[in-house]
């Protein structure tokens, strides 16, 4: 993986200066002058990039619409191979020299007690102090761009270790590495690009969700009063209930007959029919939601001048390895979809993988009657048939069996769904066991998810209810962290396909991407992103006989799309 051309970026700690290695060349300056060495190498070689992380050293050449073809990121690979979040250069290093965590010498903390430690640093031109750790003090350090060019030899030094470590855990960990790379590099276009919105429209979604914007407190107080009338005018003599307390709202409830365990939307769900109360106190809280998370204060805030909305983006969230967002990239209210358009000569190309989990579980387990059921456009359909069962009770015992549910209905369905499917549900079954006992588990890809930091509160075997819940955790995310890993290897391979169309990712979400395109390429990029699937899939899978499907349509706006 990283053969052939191989170069390496780093940043110093300013972010004025940066370095980059090739081969014997060695080239230091201010950013703004080592970036047309960056963008040249790219056009001439196409190398793959090594840095600590992207975020670190490509966020310059990305603002600057470089384009990055392909990475080895080390704070990636680092969490992908010792799973977690936390991969600082220091924590990496060590693990890359199999050196404890524990002896990573602490960083200076700029008081008189850093003279203590000062004879223990190395030699100012000296990047590795005794032990065999980078210098306690290689922040400061990096002030001095003198040092970058050590900083990036020790970066390639620990790529390679990694790609060596890689391979001794799984022949597809390199694979994943670079593909989680790729995505790294895509969150930086992300955040920089921004997702498309209609600023009209959705200013017109939330005023008729929040009212109309408010200046004066008493103006905010009013409009709060009016919301909260919508559901209180159901409940005569109740008017005093503060909608923002589930006791209150549980005991207002209880009076009128509707007596529920939670105040939980899934739950009052069910009990629409009975009072009026409930569809109106649903209705309530999705607009209190938009007034109070999503409403004029977050417009402003998050919508550029451009009209675009703008989080910052990360590859991971730390456990089993999907895509997260802020400032409601990841969890904008369905009101506000419609708000999500294509600017003036574009059009949005919006791609969903279908039943992706469950197609990923026949390639995990390499269970042969499974993945005979996927080369259906509805997997259901003939898991149904073999159950000798209706599809919806199939489905059932499907998300049943990848989610740990075994009470009710979805535990009758399960037990047929273990017979006639063993291989696919002994692999959950052993994933449950690890994650009871709080062993760690591997994705697919090969990505570490170490159980036992889930419900880390009680050690394992001390309370048998947190032990089931670590287990119906490992049981899912050994499925949904390697779904995760295709996810992101077709989001890397449909980056690099569209690119001279003009296209580009402007979402990622769990299973669904979203393109900005010009209009007249849309054709062209839709056959492009359901050809990267068979691609990303092909590759990703190792041939596996599994089909992977997406369901990919052009529309104008993000509501437009069908769930």
């Amino acid at each position: 993986m990283l053969s052939g051309e191989v170069a390496v970026l780093v940043a110093g700690t300013g972010g004025t200066h940066a370095a980059v290695l090739h081969g014997d060349d060695a080239v230091v300056g201010p950013v703004e002058q080592v970036l047309p060495h960056v963008a040249g190498l790219e056009r001439e070689h196409r190398p793959r990039w090594v840095w600590w992380s992207a975020d670190a050293a490509a966020r310059p050449a990305v603002a600057a619409r470089v384009h990055l073809a392909r990475a080895w990121d080390v704070a990636e690979a680092h969490r992908l191979l010792h799973g977690g979040w936390d991969a600082p250069p220091a924590l990496a290093w060590a693990a890359a020299q199999g050196l404890s965590p524990d002896t990573v010498p602490t960083p200076p903390g700029g008081d008189l007690f850093d003279l203590v430690g000062a004879a223990d640093l190395p030699p100012d031109d000296v990047l590795v102090d005794r032990a065999g750790h980078l210098r306690a003090d290689h922040v400061r350090w990096l002030e001095e761009p003198a040092h970058l060019a050590a900083w990036a030899r020790a970066a390639l030094e620990v790529a390679r270790r990694q790609l060596d470590q890689a391979a001794a855990v799984s022949p597809r960990l390199a694979a994943t590495v670079a593909s989680e790379s790729a995505a790294a590099l895509l969150c930086l276009e992300l955040e920089r690009d921004g997702l498309p919105l209609d600023r009209a429209r959705t200013e017109e979604l939330v005023a008729g969700a929040a009212g109309p914007r408010t200046v004066t407190e008493a103006e905010t107080a009013a409009a709060r009063r009016a919301r909260d009338a919508t559901v209180l005018r159901h409940v005569p003599g109740r008017e005093s209930t503060d909608l923002r307390n589930p006791a209150q709202v549980k005991e207002m409830l209880a009076a009128l007959g509707v007596d529920v365990p939670s105040t939980r939307k899934w739950v009052l769900e069910a009990y629409r029919e009975v009072h009026p109360v409930v569809d109106a106190l649903l209705a309530w809280r999705r607009d209190e939601r938009i007034a109070t998370t999503y409403g004029y204060r977050w417009l402003d805030t998050h919508v550029g001048p451009d009209d675009r909305l703008r989080g910052r983006w990360t590859a991971c969230d730390g456990a089993a390895g999907r895509m997260t967002a802020e400032n409601g990239l990841h969890n904008l209210p369905a009101a506000l979809r419609p708000g999500v358009a294509a600017h003036p000569g574009h059009v949005l190309v919006r791609a969903d993988l279908g039943q992706v989990e469950p197609r990923v579980l026949a390639v995990v387990s390499g269970d042969a009657a499974f993945a005979a059921a996927t080369r259906a456009d509805d997997l259901y359909a003939p898991v149904a048939q073999r159950l000798g069962a209706e599809r919806a009770v199939a489905k059932i015992a499907v998300l049943a069996a990848m989610y740990g549910q075994r009470s009710g209905a979805a535990g009758e369905a399960l037990k047929g769904l273990e017979a006639a499917y063993p291989v696919a549900m002994g692999l959950l079954d052993r994933a449950y066991d690890s994650g009871r006992r709080g062993e760690p588990l591997r994705t697919y890809g090969g990505r570490l998810v170490p159980t036992g930091r889930f419900l880390a509160a009680r050690p394992p075997g001390a309370d048998p209810q947190l032990d089931a819940a670590r287990g119906r955790f490992a049981r899912n995310a050994v499925i949904q962290g390697s779904a995760a890993e295709l996810f992101k290897a077709w989001a890397a391979t449909v980056r690099a396909t569209v690119r001279d169309l003009g296209a580009s990712v402007v979402l990622c979400l769990h299973d669904e991407l979203l393109l900005h395109v010009p209009e007249e390429a849309a054709a062209e990029a839709v056959r492009r992103v359901d050809d990267a699937l068979t691609d990303a899939a092909r590759r990703w899978s190792g041939g596996a006989p599994v089909r992977f499907v997406a369901d990919t349509s052009v529309v104008r706006r993000w509501s437009e799309a069908k769930d």
